[in-house]
């Protein structure tokens, strides 16, 4: 195994773990020195067990195909990403200061929709988004936060500095995955640990049940919390009954809830109803009330919004949140962390295209070969189209859907993210990768340790996502005196 690691070649592209001079980085080399000592039938055997793990704690997800639903094990790479402390505490407080702009934008948008009237965006880019929620206009969380949960997707470009690709704000998910990639590695490769001040991650059950509790609208040493999920056939219901169970609380399905008269929201219990204070919904919008969304869901709480709104429960993510979801809302973030914050932004955002610009949709028509293109409101590696990988027929086919619907995409320039050393067929590989840390807002603010990195297994593949087939690897943060 060895000699893999000793004709490992990552190109151009910045790599984790290996310089260009093909050495460990600092960080790296008590890393980078057990695996090479390691033999391939050693390998095996660490990713076999890998895999028993995995099989064993039950850790899987969900892929759509062709009207299938398909329960995968989640796939899982044993050779950890490195990053240093000194440059993480750069980037949570570059986070942090996105996710108080974003926020202060959506309660913003929801009532004074002053950045609107001041012209910093145009109303109609908001406005009609399908993100946007009228029937949330007037309403202000505590702490006048909306998106409690933030899974902002971070790259590392040539340059080694990381940029924002995308936030997400509706229902993010992987976070359980963040935990499970850790308890894995600790498990087949413990003697890992013994060399390094690794970053915890294990306790995010306990920040996220402390921010789900400051929004409680009773005052209580514990309030009532659940977990509201569609329902076991939702790719993320693995995660929905991980974090229920680490947090103590309830998981209920919409048909467990019911609001009274009071507009007060009410668990059904073997004891009778049990009023609930705060709810971690991960369900959207469209089917969270049939009174107020679409009237045919069966998945979410009749009166829900009239509770939330009466200030009776407070749910998160908060409803309406995936106004600032929106890719084309994505493009002028850095604008809203001056306008809100009056502050400069600590981290940057990848340049955007707006097709609905007319300048930009001739550029983006002319040069489709060079860059990435993302609709608007899609997630999970659905509907992009990464250029340079392209068929002619694949950019002739989205020349016509820009064309047809230009407010509903974006482009980006195809970066050279980073990669990592993973073992592809018994060989160390690069494979191409991202970060998906968690931002906690409530009270106060925290963000993960590192976060979910997602591998593109795909020899040059820039898509990392699980349902299109990558991987994972856990992610240390480490103190730089190793």
């Amino acid at each position: 195994m060895s000699g893999s690691w000793k004709t490992y070649n990552p190109g151009t592209h910045y790599d984790e773990l290996i310089t260009t001079a093909k050495k460990p980085r600092t960080l790296a080399k008590h890393l980078v020195k057990l695996m090479q000592g390691l033999t391939t039938e050693e390998v095996s055997a660490r990713r076999a067990a890998a895999d028993l793990t995995i099989r064993e704690m039950g850790v899987s997800f969900t892929v759509y195909s062709e009207g299938h639903n398909i329960d995968r094990a989640w796939p899982f790479d044993i050779i950890p990403r490195v990053i240093s402390a000194r440059e993480w505490r750069k980037v949570k407080q570059g986070l942090i200061q996105r996710s108080r702009a974003l926020n202060l934008f959506i309660d913003d948008i929801y009532n004074r929709q002053k950045i609107l009237a001041d012209g910093l965006l145009p109303a109609d880019i908001v406005l009609d988004s399908p993100n946007y929620k009228p029937q949330c206009k007037g309403i202000s969380p505590r702490y006048k936060t909306w998106a409690h949960i933030c899974g902002s997707d971070l790259v590392r470009n040539a340059d080694g500095k990381f940029y924002v690709l995308e936030d997400n704000l509706r229902v993010p998910s992987g976070v359980s995955y963040m935990l499970e990639n850790r308890e894995i590695t600790k498990r087949v490769l413990p003697e890992l640990f013994e060399n390094y001040s690794i970053l915890p991650v294990s306790d995010y059950p306990s920040h996220l049940h402390s921010t789900l509790a400051s929004l409680s609208p009773r005052e209580q040493n514990r309030p009532s919390i659940v977990v509201l999920t569609p329902g076991i056939y939702n790719s993320a219901y693995f995660e929905h009954a991980f974090l229920a169970q680490s947090m103590g609380a309830e998981l209920v399905e919409g048909s467990d809830l019911f609001v009274d008269e009071d507009d007060c929201v009410y668990m059904r219990t073997v004891d009778g109803p049990q009023r609930v204070d705060v709810i971690y919904r991960r369900i959207d919008d469209d089917y969270l009330d049939p009174e107020v969304f679409n009237e045919s869901s069966k998945l979410g709480v009749p009166g829900i919004m009239r509770a939330w709104k009466a200030k009776n429960v407070a749910i998160a993510n908060a409803p309406g949140a995936g106004i600032a979801d929106d890719k084309v809302i994505y493009a002028y973030v850095p604008e809203m962390i001056r306008y809100y914050l009056k502050e400069k932004p600590l981290i940057a955002s990848v340049e955007t295209y707006l097709c609905l610009e007319e300048k930009n949709r001739e550029y983006v028509l002319a040069n489709l070969d060079k860059l990435v293109v993302k609709p608007a409101n899609e997630s999970g590696g659905y509907g992009l189209m990464v250029g340079p990988h392209a068929s002619k027929a694949k950019r002739a086919e989205f020349a016509k859907l820009i064309e047809a619907d230009p407010r509903n995409y974006i482009a980006q320039p195809t970066l050279s993210l980073s990669t990592a050393p993973t073992y592809i067929d018994d060989k160390v590989e690069p494979r191409h990768l991202d970060l998906r840390p968690f931002i906690l807002q409530g009270k106060d603010a925290w963000v993960t340790p590192g976060g979910l990195t997602r591998v593109a297994m795909q020899k040059g593949s820039l898509v990392v996502n699980s349902s299109q087939g990558g991987g994972s690897k856990d992610t240390w943060i480490v103190e730089d005196s190793q």
